[in-house]
């Protein structure tokens, strides 16, 4: 499984793959140049209960620190994974 992002200028997706078939996908919109607004998680039935939405969620923490960026849960599942995972706060806006 690999989590691969697409960054535009508005938005954006952090997609999950397991060879060429995609099975998660997260996609957050641009609020001025440092605040990601993630927005939509979703996650293939069949593969439902294996981390990768947290994975994604992840992959979202790591690039804001890298890019100092903050990051606004409103989708309801990455809001619960920020909520068990203190270590996330750094970023959370």
């Amino acid at each position: 499984m690999q989590v691969i992002q697409k960054n535009g200028a508005k938005h954006g997706t952090f997609i999950a793959t397991n060879g060429d078939d995609v099975i998660g996908e997260m996609t957050y919109q641009w609020s001025g140049d440092n605040h990601l607004i993630i927005n939509y998680t979703e996650v293939l039935d069949s593969y439902q209960g294996q981390g990768i939405g947290k994975k994604m969620v992840e992959k979202a923490v790591e690039y804001a620190r890298e890019n100092h960026c903050t990051i606004f849960p409103q989708c309801g599942y990455v809001r619960g994974v920020f909520d068990r995972c203190p270590e996330f706060d750094d970023v959370r806006s």
